[in-house]
């Protein structure tokens, strides 16, 4: 048994916990050990190299991204570190797609590690890790840790950039500078008590080349993809702490793991994700043409709406070019129970389809709030049905803590012909989508109610995907083009919940930032034309940067009130209010006017033409119906934009937002002198034949 430097264990011991132990051993034992590559596996970008002991070392087109290092570990329950393995056997053949290469190794006679390394043709830069671990002594083998494609892309002048794809309650941003000393866990689990999940993809980038690594199992599962800052470069890996207790002759199989070099931020290495992932089931589904139609939510009023306001204010939302009318949180009773506040609607449910009557016949779509999963304390259905709840080993129940709720088990057979029941219920009083909400959505905890008969406690984790599909195809069963969004408050989106979905908001941004990066990531992950809303333009920077909506090609969302501010608003108004002055007015009405126009969120968001961490100012290209859009931000900037990706030809160049033409310019790049603040929007126009879609 051997042992990775000293340096390994500083680093990574911060943030990743149990399994940070796999990092590091006994002091004595840490000794640099530097051997020659003994076999190269290569699909011609993506090279990598194992010497004698099952160290690897990750090559992008022939340059070195890493050092030769301990790629997979396990760690003992006596704490030991196994990262050495006297390479004994290769092996390789062909599959269908592509070629496989088989490696084994041994610890001592004791443990067997086999290494199964698959490239794919259509996948060029990406592998396929298939790992696993035999006790082939002859007592019983305790494992409490484990972790697999651990490098660390070795430091660039220019720094690095992270996507993490796990979810913390501070909300903090999916795309990061990477500095010495930082980094996170990026654990796929619970991360507080509400909040949890996510996607099982970590990135790290330098300007000149990057590493993906992840799971591409069909169920989310509980690891970490922990991502550090280090003097010497950027480590990333993927690491589980579950113990196991290895028989004699038993074998540990970890989750298949993928791993790619890619040029750019991370948005080819999660495109790539998407596409590999959808030959394995995990898919958007169809999208209907209403996903993309923009969206006035009445939150602007609060729990404390009225009706009347409510549809005074819709009137409004239709004058200017909006289609979808929401009716957030506070039509219900309580969180559970799902009742209709006789406040609001004395008359029950014909006081309801009356209401969503009266959205239709003023020309918009109706579309209802619902938080699945979450029941109140003293409710009739937790009275009646306390087996639905999700309890902890202790038989606590998990908390949603801004409603004060309790979380429901999402694979108990119960709790989802009840949510499917409440799906036909409300499209049967005739609306026409669902707003479904709440940070809980994303993940929830292991299981143990004992009502619920679980195989294993993580069937609670591993089955939400199967949730969220069940009231999706109840919602498409009754109406095909039912617009099913799923907004998990500021969570880094599950995602093997998508196929439960066609649309999705930026989900509570705390910035304009955060719009553009959660709509690149999105449109990587659900595909170039996904229809994701910028969420309430309100919460962006100035509270009214439609732009970071137009650029990205999302779909524009404001919960404006109108003639007045709300006397009572759940959320603290910004300055200025959200009434619709005139002056608002006019600046909703021409963005809302140039979304409708161009439809940008229909069009192919070329994510891989910019990269958000490195280039300046921050760019973003769209091609629809033979042309480029293009969009730049930044606080303020004085200098050339560079125009990527523009077919061969000339082409005349348009300030989309004030109309101003710029000139022309000839393809495939461009560039163009800019004045801006906060932002520039152009589009090009072909102007001979030798400009192509």
């Amino acid at each position: 048994m051997s042992y990775p430097h000293l340096s390994r264990r500083s680093a990574l011991a911060k943030l990743s916990g149990a399994a940070a132990a796999l990092i590091a051993g006994p002091a004595a034992a840490r000794v640099a050990i530097k051997q020659a590559p003994v076999v190269s596996l290569s699909d011609s970008v993506l090279t990598i190299e194992f010497d004698s002991g099952m160290h690897s070392l990750i090559s992008k087109a022939g340059k070195a991204l890493t050092a030769m290092e301990p790629g997979e570990a396990i760690r003992l329950g006596d704490q030991r570190i196994v990262d050495r393995f006297l390479l004994v056997e290769q092996t390789q053949e062909t599959v269908p797609g592509g070629q496989a290469h088989h490696l084994r190794g041994t610890a001592g006679g004791g443990i067997e590690k086999r290494v199964s390394v698959t490239f794919l043709k259509a996948y060029p830069g990406l592998a396929l890790l298939d790992i696993r671990y035999r006790n082939t002594g002859t007592a019983p083998l305790a494992v409490n840790g484990w972790q697999a494609a651990t490098h660390d892309l070795l430091a660039h002048p220019d720094g690095a950039w992270s996507f993490s794809g796990a979810s913390y309650p501070d909300r903090r941003d999916w795309v990061q500078p990477i500095r010495p000393g930082t980094g996170q866990r990026n654990f796929m689990g619970m991360n507080a008590s509400d909040y949890g999940g996510g996607t099982p993809v970590a990135v790290v980038w330098r300007r000149d080349a990057g590493i993906a690594v992840g799971h591409v199992d069909v169920v989310p599962r509980l690891v970490s993809l922990p991502v550090a800052g280090q003097p010497t470069g950027t480590r990333i890996a993927i690491a589980g702490d579950e113990a196991t207790v290895l028989r004699p002759g038993g074998t540990l199989t970890l989750p298949p793991v993928f791993l790619m070099v890619h040029d750019g931020d991370h948005f080819r290495a999660l495109d790539a994700y998407r596409r590999l992932m959808a030959t394995r089931g995990i898919a958007a589904p169809a999208i209907p043409e209403p996903s993309y139609a923009p969206v006035w939510c009445a939150w602007g009023y609060g729990r404390d709406f009225k009706i009347a306001e409510v549809l005074t204010a819709m009137g409004k939302a239709k004058e200017i070019g909006l289609e979808w009318a929401v009716l957030d949180d506070g039509w219900q009773t309580s969180e559970g129970d799902w009742k209709l506040n006789p406040a609001k609607f004395p008359h029950g449910e014909a006081d309801m389809k009356a209401f969503a009557s009266a959205i239709k016949a003023g020309g918009m779509r109706p579309r209802l709030w619902l938080a699945p999963l979450a029941a109140d304390p003293g409710t009739d259905l937790l009275r009646d049905h306390a087996d639905m709840l999700l309890l902890d080993k202790d038989g606590a129940a998990q908390n949603v803590s801004f409603w004060d709720a309790f979380t429901l088990c999402p694979a108990y057979p119960p709790v989802v012909d009840y949510f499917r029941g409440q799906i036909r219920r409300i499209l049967g009083w005739g609306f026409e989508g669902l707003k479904l909400d709440g940070q809980h959505l994303n993940g929830v905890a292991p299981c143990y109610n004992p009502a619920h008969n679980h195989k294993r406690p993580e069937e609670s984790y591993e089955k939400l995907q199967d949730f969220w599909k069940a009231l999706y195809d109840e919602a498409i069963s009754i109406n095909p083009n039912a617009v099913m969004e799923i907004c998990p408050c500021g969570d880094s989106f599950a995602f093997h919940n998508i196929p439960g979905m066609n649309h999705t908001p930026a989900s509570d941004p705390t910035s304009s930032w955060q719009i553009r990066l959660k709509g690149k990531t999105f449109k990587a992950m659900m595909g170039p034309s996904a229809p994701f809303a910028g969420d309430h333009v309100e919460l962006s920077d100035r509270h009214n940067d439609f732009a970071s909506h137009y650029g990205i090609g999302a779909i524009p969302s404001t919960k404006f009130t109108w003639p007045h501010d709300p006397v009572n608003t759940t959320d603290p108004l910004p300055p200025g209010g959200i009434v619709l002055n005139p002056a608002k007015e006019a600046l909703w009405r021409k963005w809302i006017a140039l979304y409708r126009v161009n439809m940008l969120s229909k069009g192919e968001y070329l994510g891989g033409l910019y990269d958000i961490g490195f280039d300046k100012p921050e760019g973003h290209a769209i091609r629809k119906d033979g042309r480029m859009h293009y969009a730049f931000y930044a606080d303020r900037w004085a200098g050339a934009v560079t125009l990527r990706g523009l077919p061969p030809g000339r082409h005349r160049v348009t300030d989309s937002f004030t109309g101003q033409p710029l000139g022309t310019v000839s393809g495939p790049e461009a560039t163009l002198p800019a004045t801006f603040e906060h932002f520039l929007v152009l589009d090009t126009t072909p102007l001979d034949g030798k400009a192509t879609a």
